[in-house]
């Protein structure tokens, strides 16, 4: 009786999986967990602590860290391997059995399995709204939510990498630097460190990498957003952000009158950006597929190689 009523909860949780997948495709959202791996080779915590033994939101566990191609979003079985394992962590509900708490790692105010995604999955299929868990936090200076969608959520971990690196955050705390594709803060890094290289040059001494982080935005990033506000540029690139549009500038600077390093004429730049903009509707599509390359980062993020059979 006991192993029909386990057998059937399985099939039960599969079914369900099933059909949210269907849902995700029909409305073009995603379904997958987060692996942990592309979190961490996005960022470097600023520190780690064990946080012990915590009752933990389950809803708020939205990754794993090598089974992430074993459940869905919802830690729904999407695989039949998992049939043994997480039949066995169901039977042991049944019989009352005390489970050992799971393992998780803290990143802003979600969590990742490190161990214990059955038992993780069983739980939320039971209606349990939290699991025990010994639990390390990385930490981190931005905030991190479940409600995010995982291109938000990896952006937003880019970003606290940015901050890191740079101590923006503390430096300018007036700045609202958002790109909306993945890989551009490192482009803007990289700005940073060419613009470090020629004040070191021009001043022959070395400048410090927080006097280089200053005079990038004041000099470099400031003028060209304040020059993408005068031309009203947004309005013709719909879903861009003035990063991108800064970005873009650079990316073309060799048009213009600056160099590598150095700051661009703004106006003129941002004058020539909105005159295109103007006179060819394809410049539009030009920086909108500057993005796409970040859809395709997000799909390999999300669709992994499988994660090997549990034995």
């Amino acid at each position: 009786m006991l192993e029909e009523q386990v057998n059937a909860d399985f099939e039960r949780a599969r079914h369900k999986a099933f059909l949210r997948e269907l849902r995700s495709i029909l409305r073009r959202e995603p379904n997958r967990l987060i692996p942990f791996h592309e979190v961490r080779s996005r960022m470097a915590p600023e520190g780690e602590s064990y946080r012990g033994l915590q009752t933990v939101p389950l809803d708020k566990i939205i990754g794993s860290v090598d089974r992430f191609r074993d459940f869905d979003r919802a830690f729904l079985p999407r695989q039949r391997h998992t049939a043994r394992r997480w039949k066995s962590i169901d039977r042991a509900y049944y019989e009352d059995v005390t489970l050992p708490p799971v393992q998780l790692y803290k990143v802003g105010d979600v969590y990742f399995v490190k161990d214990g995604n059955h038992r993780v999955s069983v739980a939320r299929e039971r209606g349990v709204e939290y699991i025990d868990a010994e639990v390390i936090e990385g930490h981190i200076r931005v905030p991190l939510y479940a409600s995010m969608s995982p291109q938000e959520l990896l952006l937003q971990v880019e970003y606290a990498e940015f901050l890191r690196r740079t101590d923006l955050d503390r430096l300018r705390p007036e700045h609202d630097i958002r790109p909306t594709a993945l890989g551009r803060y490192d482009e803007m890094w990289d700005h940073i460190l060419m613009h470090q290289q020629w004040l070191s040059e021009r001043e022959d001494r070395d400048v410090s990498l927080t006097e280089a982080v200053t005079s990038w935005y004041d000099d470099v990033y400031l003028p060209i957003v304040h020059a993408v506000r005068r031309h009203n540029l947004l309005k013709r690139f719909p879903g861009r952000s003035e990063a991108d549009l800064y970005l873009w500038v650079m990316a073309h600077r060799d048009l213009f009158l600056g160099r590598p390093g150095r700051s661009v004429d703004a106006d003129a730049s941002v004058a020539e950006l909105a005159e295109a903009a103007k006179q060819d509707a394809r410049l539009v599509r030009r920086i909108s597929r500057a993005t796409r390359g970040a859809k395709r980062r997000i799909k390999r993020a999300l669709h992994p190689e499988p994660s090997p059979v549990e034995p």
